[in-house]
């Protein structure tokens, strides 16, 4: 990625064959690229300050997910007629769902140090949305995305160049990882169309 101010918006539609997700093991990279030391702690600091905040910014990132990819408000039958930012804002069930999101983010980055445990952690949140939610899995690249450039523009005096590209390896492993969950489970679907 080049040294931009934010990460580029996703590119809808994305190429199913580029998100390595149809075809199971054989797409996928052996693992995921590890985090050095200091990326480690780039993340862990700029965490902190968007964690103050993590509800918000929660809402920002699932408002803007809906906004700009509305295909993906099929999973959630509490909100998915709402079209309205300010309704979506006002909504406790989407409020819910980005403190869920916003503490699964924090638990992956307080435990940046247990690989093991992070690894468990995304294997429970890609099981769960591939066999109880049955959530496409591009869509994780998706949010991943939606997320970063949200961080990106709310935070931009920590959020520099090369923040966001330790961010970005961040997200390519909870990918791989959320991914590989879906792999186990036997889950190949994926539809070009719900973007």
């Amino acid at each position: 990625m080049s040294r931009r101010e934010s990460p580029p918006p996703p590119s809808p539609p994305l190429a199913p064959q580029l998100l390595g997700v149809q075809r199971g093991e054989e797409d996928r990279p052996e693992r995921a690229e590890p985090l050095s030391d200091t990326e480690r702690e780039i993340i862990q600091d700029t965490w902190g300050h968007v964690y103050k905040n993590c509800e918000d910014v929660g809402v920002s990132v699932l408002i803007r997910f809906f906004v700009n990819f509305p295909s993906a408000k099929q999973y959630f039958s509490q909100f998915q007629d709402m079209e309205d930012p300010e309704e979506m804002e006002r909504s406790s069930q989407l409020r819910h769902h980005a403190r869920r999101v916003m503490n699964a983010i924090n638990t992956v980055v307080e435990n940046l140090h247990d690989p093991e445990k992070v690894s468990s952690v995304l294997a429970l949140v890609g099981k769960a949305h591939a066999i109880k939610h049955k959530v496409e899995p591009m869509y994780f690249k998706i949010l991943s995305s939606v997320m970063l450039e949200v961080l990106a523009e709310d935070f931009p005096e920590f959020f520099t160049a090369e923040v966001q590209m330790v961010w970005t390896k961040l997200m390519g492993a909870v990918y791989w990882h959320v991914t590989g969950a879906y792999t186990e489970v036997g889950w190949l679907q994926v539809s070009s169309s719900a973007v």
